[in-house]
């Protein structure tokens, strides 16, 4: 009985092993290279919702497949780059697009780095500032303290 058990646990073990991730069932099918091109162009600029850090084009998660299937689908449809961006900006919201439009409610993402960036600077020159006055006045001290030791 226990080696009945032990090579159901291999079995299993085996076959999840051999498992392959849900991918993209068919590839996806273009025109022409020009809408092929396009198509790559635009998935690029796009963000996946899922990964966060990767493009639309680059990544594996099963909602970029759909959502590339649904980009050639709007292609087709005869959409723009820019009504395709909309689209998905409307679903998605603007962190969908990796250059989202300037706007005041974008601001903080187009200038929050360098902000924070001269923030630490500035941070930084005041600290070296405080140092540098505090130093002269502890070598100072010290100075005076060894003069009263002798």
């Amino acid at each position: 009985m226990k080696w009945m058990a032990g090579a159901l646990l291999w079995l299993g073990m085996a076959l999840a092993a051999s498992a392959q991730p849900a991918g993209d069932p068919t590839p996806l099918q273009y025109r022409d290279r020009a809408e092929e091109a396009r198509f790559h162009a635009l998935t690029a600029e796009l963000r996946c919702v899922q990964c966060q850090n990767q493009s639309l084009a680059d990544s594996n998660a099963q909602i970029a497949h759909d959502l590339r299937r649904e980009v050639l689908t709007l292609m087709h449809e005869g959409r723009s780059d820019a009504q395709i961006k909309q689209f998905l900006v409307e679903r998605y919201g603007e962190f969908v697009l990796y250059r989202p439009a300037m706007e005041p409610g974008t601001a903080l993402l187009w200038f929050g780095p360098g902000l924070l960036l001269l923030a630490g600077a500035v941070v930084l020159v005041i600290q070296v500032r405080r140092r540098a006055r505090a130093l002269p006045a502890t070598a100072a001290d010290e100075h005076a303290q060894e003069d009263r030791e002798w």
